[in-house]
């Protein structure tokens, strides 16, 4: 345990320290959730297209994915606390320059650019500065809390943006921020950091190789949507026939492979790297890392689907959707907080294990609940089995990765642990997004060519207009758009009829590869120990 931490650990230091930790997870995983039931509004307000809005938030999580590991480095180089108080300075200067923002480039900058590399430096510190101000019987509830944090704010984004949209403007989401940030900082006064070693120089080559690797990678996933994952989509980019989406994954894994190959030659001439690549042969670490991907896949797969069901196949309002999800946020935080503080000796293994089996029935409950006839209240029982999941997992996949290498290690540790999940929540929304458009499609042509009241010259054109997808609209959306092409009232009815059942089968699919996902997941929790992780020192 690092020194200072006894203090740390007194009940009055650690009242103020989690919750300070804690609060910064939430806002860095508040932004992209509170914004997506916003979309349309700012784009309006600041003259600018949704099409640049969501822009934006793709290059916010890139600015994250890209200097990830740099900023866990950071904090190892410069001190854990001092990077996270650094970070959270450069995510308020962000978040005021958007609160304020005129327009789109103004609003890159603020956004996308600061509030990416604050929280670059953020996130990695909170994950060493949890391992230096609570001992090791003690980290699996303290990151349990930490991460579920994170999760209630992704969970409760669309409710609070939906009633500062409503009541307010969606720029006093960040003017809040700006008010956290500045409680962050004076709280942060309080928290315990670990010493700092020898400082020497950033590997500059290694730190372009992990930034380039990632960024890539994850650009190419972003963009499965719009240019298809194998088969380009017409007009989309391509090389020989195949999406650039693929070469893009192609040339960043590449990258990454260098970057690793490069790592491994500076530690064998005795000078410091970014990370150590010998972390990657630790057992443990590899299955927590392993398990955190496949959490934030399934994690953010789910907050893609369902307020999907909820907004616009059900046609809810923001708030209303954002109630909804909120059950979600209870099992998760009694998960999180209950299971170590009244089973602290039970087997991470187990735990995991069923945290993956909740997200699994989740999953499998909802796809089956799933139908053109249901209402909202379907999802309250899978949601309370998902929370439930997640927060079993958060509970010990923090304190698994971090006890498997020194503590020395922890800020290296942050920031490839949350390299990953950055990587899983990407591929997850866009895994569920592209699957569920590409069943949508299929569905909604078959019912279209099967319906003998529709005019064959409205099927061709239909299949001709539909190569890129459908898109996911609402039945008021479908019968504004029918209503201005002048559609007969016969064939506008069949269309709403088709894209009713087409949504559902579009959903059903995004569901069932998340359920897959949850049931591969099982398969590597082998790799998580049976025994929780106790404090060596004295």
């Amino acid at each position: 345990m690092a020194p200072g931490t006894g203090t740390a650990e007194s009940s009055a230091t650690t009242r103020i320290v989690l919750p300070t930790l804690a609060a910064g997870q939430f806002l860095m995983a508040l932004d992209s959730s509170v914004m997506n039931v916003s979309i349309a509004t700012v784009a309006e307000d600041l003259g600018t297209t949704v099409t640049g809005i969501q822009g934006a938030i793709t290059a916010y999580t890139l600015v994250m994915a890209m200097f990830m590991i740099l900023g866990g480095k950071v904090g190892a180089l410069i001190g854990r606390k001092r990077a996270f108080m650094i970070g959270c300075l450069i995510y308020g200067c962000g978040s005021l320059t958007t609160a304020l923002a005129p327009n789109l480039p103004v609003l890159l900058l603020g956004w996308s650019l600061l509030e990416g590399i604050g929280a670059a430096l953020i996130l990695p510190a909170i994950v060493a500065l949890v391992a230096s101000n609570f001992a090791a019987e003690r980290r699996p509830a303290a990151y349990g809390l930490v991460a579920a944090a994170g999760a209630v704010a992704i969970a409760a984004g669309p409710l609070i943006g939906g009633v500062a949209t409503t009541y307010f403007s969606w720029r006093w989401v960040f003017a809040g921020e700006v008010v956290m940030v500045l409680g962050i900082l004076v709280l942060a006064g309080r928290i315990a950091d670990a010493p700092i070693g020898e400082r020497p120089r950033i590997d500059l080559v290694g730190a372009v190789l992990s930034s380039l690797g990632l960024g890539i990678f994850v650009y190419g996933v972003l963009r499965s949507d719009e240019w298809g994952w194998f088969q380009p989509k017409p007009d989309a980019p391509s090389w020989l026939g195949v999406s650039l989406v693929v070469w893009l994954m192609l040339a960043g894994l590449l990258l990454v492979w260098l970057f690793l190959r490069w790592e491994a030659r500076r530690v064998e001439r005795r000078r410091e790297p970014l990370i150590d690549p010998a972390m990657l042969h630790n057992r443990q670490l590899t299955g927590g890392l392993t398990m955190f991907f496949f959490q934030y896949l399934v994690q953010m797969g789910v907050f893609f689907v369902v307020p999907l069901y909820l907004s616009v196949a059900l046609g809810l309002s923001a708030l209303t959707t954002g109630a909804r999800i909120l059950p979600l946020s209870l099992t998760l935080l009694a998960a999180a907080v209950l299971i170590p503080r009244f089973f602290p000796n039970v087997s991470p293994r187990r735990v995991v294990r069923l945290g993956v089996l909740a997200l699994l029935a989740g999953a499998v409950v909802l796809m089956a609940a799933l139908d053109a006839d249901a209402g909202p209240e379907i999802v309250t029982l899978p949601l309370l089995l998902i929370g439930f999941g997640m927060g079993a997992l958060a509970s010990q996949l923090g304190s698994v990765t971090v006890s498997a290498v020194p503590e020395a290690q922890s800020a290296e540790v942050g920031g490839v642990q949350n390299a990953v999940t950055n990587l899983g929540a990407s591929i997850g929304t866009a895994l569920a997004g592209s699957l569920m458009i590409a069943a949508l499609t299929a569905s909604f042509l078959t019912s279209v060519d099967q319906n003998p009241a529709i005019p064959a010259e409205v099927k061709s054109q239909a299949t001709v207009e539909l190569q890129s997808g459908a898109p996911f609209l609402s039945d008021a959306q479908l019968k504004s758009a029918l209503d201005e092409a002048g559609t007969s009232t016969e064939v506008a009815q069949a269309a709403l009829d088709a894209n009713t059942d087409a949504r559902i089968d579009g959903l059903r699919a995004a569901l069932a590869i998340l359920a897959f996902t949850a049931l591969l997941a099982m398969f590597f929790t082998s790799r998580i120990p049976k025994t929780q992780p106790r404090s060596t020192e004295p």
